[in-house]
């Protein structure tokens, strides 16, 4: 009964792609020179600088007779206009829903600002469930947030649950430091860039979310005996689980194709495990109760256990998720 986590910003959604165009639009309706345009997607950093550092930086630059909490308004509602999720990722969803898949998203970031981008470009009626750093108070690549992730989705953690799990995302220390602490499969959308992180690395990587949601769905292959995730809600139907077969490579990738992972050093030749082999498991911390926000589906091919990767040492910035001032959990937890 696999369960399929999603980050938001830059994974679901293209949050860099809107952030410039909404940076277009405000340098064309205040006469500022085109030409800085770079310079505030670099302050930007993607979304992991405060709000209020980039609009009270812009403030300055340009002279604003106006307060950063006005700036702010104005900012959230241009972006929030302006960041749509690609047909191809709705399209991706929906294929894994038909095979049975569940959905959930997990970001970092603030509650309001989050939750209004998965209502306002339609995310909430394709997963089902998610949780946000701010109101679950801890940040990935906390293992509790993806454990919350799971109950939200109408699951409880259960027996050998991480091993049918994967998590998808574009920011290494978050998304796949997270998925390796917590013991989950993980896609990293590597949007052209190499790993370049040593400690832990992804199962494998892809250009964009389609290809990543390609490879998952065509790992769950032959069905053999079910097992493994306890659901919380009742009239489920405990399918058949298959092999994964993800051929190992190098994580340099060329754009636009995608690439399996290597690890980044040679390491000795491990004997592969015979199919259905269960393995030790990291232990689960407690949950903190959550309600389930979405009506659960039916579950469908489970995956075979691999070898959990070993914690990583590194920690995550959290996103701001385009609020002006932090989370109440703290930013460099994850």
């Amino acid at each position: 009964m696999p369960l399929l986590l999603l980050d938001l910003d830059n994974t679901l959604l293209p949050r860099d792609a809107a952030f410039r165009a909404w940076a277009e639009d405000f340098l064309a309706e205040n006469g500022l020179p085109a030409g800085d345009l770079d310079w505030l997607v670099m302050l930007d950093g993607s979304g992991y600088v405060p709000r209020s550092t980039v609009l009270g930086a812009a403030k300055r630059r340009y002279g604003f007779d106006r307060s950063v909490e006005s700036m702010l308004a104005h900012y959230r509602l241009g972006i929030n206009s302006r960041i749509q999720c690609p047909d191809s990722h709705v399209e991706a969803l929906r294929k894994a829903r038909e095979a049975g898949w569940t959905l959930g998203i997990v970001s970092n970031g603030g509650t309001l600002p989050q939750l209004e981008k998965i209502r306002l470009t339609g995310l909430a009626s394709l997963v089902d469930g998610w949780v946000i750093s701010e109101e679950a108070h801890c940040l990935k690549p906390d293992p509790l947030i993806f454990e919350i992730a799971a109950r939200r989705c109408g699951f409880r953690p259960a027996g050998d649950w991480r091993t049918q799990t994967w998590m998808v995302g574009d920011y290494g220390p978050a998304d796949i430091a997270g998925a390796a602490a917590t013991g989950l499969r993980s896609a990293w959308l590597h949007h052209g860039r190499p790993w370049a992180e040593r400690a832990y690395r992804p199962t494998i990587s892809a250009p964009s979310l389609p290809e990543a949601v390609g490879v998952i769905l065509s790992a769950a292959e032959r069905p053999t005996a079910g097992r493994g995730f306890a659901t919380a809600a009742t009239g489920r139907i405990q399918r058949s689980r298959g092999h994964l077969a993800i051929p190992a490579s190098r994580l340099a990738p060329a754009a636009g194709r995608l690439t399996p992972n290597a690890p980044s050093a040679p390491t000795a030749p491990k004997t592969p495990l015979p199919p259905g082999t269960p393995l030790a498991q990291p232990g689960a911390q407690p949950l903190t109760p959550a309600a389930s926000l979405a009506t659960p589906l039916t579950k469908a091919v489970a995956l075979t256990p691999l070898e959990p990767t070993p914690a990583p040492a590194a920690t995550a910035q959290t996103r701001w998720g385009d609020a002006s001032t932090a989370p109440t959990t703290s930013a460099a937890a994850g």
